[in-house]
């Protein structure tokens, strides 16, 4: 039987009930939830409530999850897409019903086009950060996902600084050039 990853490991234990794996499944993917979110809904707040929103429904659904791929990312951006979408609905409706609308700036809907770049930005995100080598991943896992000082990751990983510093950097151009070639598409 081949190894499992260690989101289909977390997963299965979440799934379970271990609530120390679901919160190691929250460590490993909030902020690029909350990325995705933030991008749909424009603002930090509602990215912050959709994050959250995302993250329960997520639990909820683990026990009759059958994860397909390595990651849990692609699932959660596609939960975190519903979430934003019931989020932008819920703010047009209380503002056609609201006379004093404060806020012009809502979009009217989140588009199907609109839906379809976030999760093929999602995918496409995934699939990059499985081409990175093993050290590469470890920091991107440790400084992006987790949150760690440059400093706290190097230590973590036995490497310096400036190893985690410069990689990082080049990771996150990679990462930026993916996203651009989404949207130019």
């Amino acid at each position: 039987m081949p190894e499992r990853s260690e989101d289909q490991e977390r997963a299965a234990r979440a799934a379970a009930g271990d609530e120390s794996a679901f919160r190691a499944i929250y460590r490993a993917h909030v902020r690029p939830v909350y990325w995705i979110a933030h991008g749909i809904l424009g603002s930090a707040a509602d990215a912050e409530d959709v994050t959250q929103e995302t993250f329960v429904v997520a639990w909820r659904k683990l026990p009759k999850l059958e994860l397909a791929g390595d990651s849990l990312l692609p699932w959660l951006a596609t939960i975190c897409r519903f979430q934003a979408a019931n989020r932008l609905r819920r703010r047009i409706r209380d503002r056609e019903n609201t006379t004093d609308a404060a806020d012009e700036a809502i979009p009217a809907t989140v588009s199907v086009e609109e839906q379809v770049i976030s999760a093929e930005l999602a995918a496409r995100i995934t699939a990059e950060i499985g081409t990175l080598g093993e050290l590469d991943r470890e920091i991107f896992r440790l400084c992006a996902s987790e949150g760690y000082a440059y400093q706290a990751a190097a230590d973590e990983l036995g490497v310096s600084h400036a190893v985690v510093r410069n990689r990082l950097s080049r990771v996150r151009t990679q990462l930026r050039g993916t996203v651009q070639e989404v949207r130019d598409a």
